[in-house]
């Protein structure tokens, strides 16, 4: 078998998903923790740096032929409308699908302001019957910016089936390396005393296998660097909702937490640099060699 065959990078990332400590450790309702982040991630993702990244992408979107006026765009894990909004008012009639409540509690705040063509319809991806909602065929653009949505190759087929069959294009963003696994990496080990190794979902997997498919995805790299300063209880809260998903908080993980956190101040703050890199790739279903 060859890397150039759809079966190996299939295997391969579901193999990479099997072995993950963050699979493995999933621990509780993920609703929940999103719910509850929905507020903080909506102002770090909505500053003006993220909007002048977002608008490059439109830009790209649209001198591809994937964004024009009333193109039917499902945007998966929209969370609180960063995509869907900007999409709308580019002219796309734009289905969000969110799961979680307190991202669609933003995301229609956010329509009611702009007044954007824009559909809401809670569920995650992975609940989503393409059948029975019509969706099979159904959009001139799949849409998944950096979503959990996409976890595997059954969720990247179901972007494709829902792809106009007479031709639509895909747009799928996940991390490009190591960056998550360096913010919080080191008190992970100290938790659980196992490294928590590269993404399940990094861009290699659904890129190579896409291209293993058949299809020819342009791809671009987008590397950023953020600079945090926080005070101890700021801090404590960010570790603790990012690793709320993987085990249960008792006063022992969250004395190990703030442990770490104070470890870690300096002059009364949680400083550090954060940085990472997103792969994004861009595919027009209509472009494509017999990749099995």
């Amino acid at each position: 078998m060859t890397t150039n065959t759809y079966h190996f990078w299939e295997k391969h990332w579901q193999e990479a998903l099997t072995a993950s400590p963050m699979r493995r450790r999933r621990h509780g309702e993920a609703m929940t923790r999103w719910n509850k982040m929905a507020g903080d991630f909506a102002e770090r993702t909505g500053d003006k740096e993220n909007n002048d990244k977002r608008e490059k992408i439109l830009a790209w979107l649209r001198d591809s032929g994937a964004l024009f006026p009333g193109a039917r765009t499902v945007d998966i894990g929209a969370g609180p409308g960063n995509w869907a909004i900007p999409l709308a008012e580019a002219g796309a009639e734009v289905v969000a699908l969110e799961p979680a409540l307190g991202m669609i509690e933003i995301l229609r705040r956010r329509i009611a302001d702009s007044q954007a063509n824009v559909t809401i319809h809670q569920a995650t991806w992975q609940e989503i019957d393409l059948e029975v909602l019509g969706w099979r065929s159904g959009f001139d653009l799949v849409f998944a910016s950096m979503t959990p949505g996409v976890d595997g190759p059954e969720m990247l087929y179901k972007m494709l089936a829902a792809a106009k069959d007479s031709g639509a294009f895909c747009y799928l963003s996940a991390f490009a390396g190591r960056a998550w696994q360096e913010w919080y990496g080191p008190l992970w080990r100290i938790l659980f005393n196992e490294e928590l190794g590269g993404h399940v979902n990094d861009i290699i997997y659904p890129f190579n296998l896409v291209y293993a498919l058949g299809y020819r995805p342009e791809l671009r790299f987008e590397q950023w660097e953020r600079h945090v300063s926080w005070p101890r209880d700021k801090a404590i809260e960010d570790f603790s909702n990012h690793l709320a998903g993987f085990t249960e908080m008792t006063e022992e993980v969250q004395a190990t937490i703030s442990d770490y956190v104070d470890s870690r101040m300096v002059n009364g703050r949680f400083t550090e640099t954060r940085r990472g890199c997103r792969g994004m790739m861009l595919w027009d279903t209509r472009l494509r060699i017999d990749g099995k």
